[in-house]
């Protein structure tokens, strides 16, 4: 079974480096463009053999347009971006001397609890149960999701790397190759 795992392309909050997780965002005109200029690198997929996923946000499916036409997919929200809470849509500029937000970039990333969203830990239950449906249908599988997904995912399936979840999550329009049968992957160009 191979999962090819997309993650979205630019959005503003991203170009603004802003927490965004929840907020249905579409892609801005640059994350379009730059979706646009590397469609044509990405590896020949059989795509009518494929179980086709989005998280259903409108960066995603948009990504999902741009990258591969009007296919027709399944949309799971156990593969949306983490719920930031109080802190969507600010940036880490704009809250450094909030102490809410000290007290939840501090310590426990995984455990601490965005006030109002939720911590890194339930959505990684959230993904991985995600992730269980996904692997028990057993058919090859295109999920275009996020970053902070993708990068559970990845830290799931290749512990044996000690990355942290972090270090996996691919740029905008980026991505994985998954070949779990040979638990191997590769980087999409």
């Amino acid at each position: 079974m191979k999962l090819i795992l997309v993650r979205h392309g630019m959005t503003l909050a991203g170009e603004k480096h802003l927490y965004c997780g929840k907020t249905d965002l579409s892609l801005s005109a640059r994350g379009v463009r730059q979706l646009q200029k590397r469609r044509g690198d990405l590896p020949p997929l059989d795509l009518a053999a494929l179980r086709c996923v989005s998280s259903g946000m409108k960066r995603c499916e948009e990504t999902l347009e741009i990258y591969f036409g009007a296919l027709p997919h399944e949309i799971d929200p156990a593969f949306c971006e983490m719920d930031f809470g109080a802190f969507e849509m600010r940036s880490y500029a704009e809250m450094q001397n909030d102490p809410a937000y000290i007290a939840w970039i501090s310590g426990d990333n995984e455990a601490n609890i965005a006030p109002g969203g939720e911590s890194g830990n339930r959505m990684r239950a959230r993904v991985l149960s995600g992730l269980a449906r996904l692997l028990a249908d057993g058919r090859d599988t295109l999920l275009v999701t996020h970053g902070g997904v993708i990068a559970v995912l990845m830290a799931h399936l290749f512990p044996e790397e000690n990355k942290n979840r972090y270090a996996w999550q691919p740029p905008p329009g980026g991505g994985y190759v998954v070949d779990l049968t040979a638990h191997a992957y590769t980087l999409l160009p």
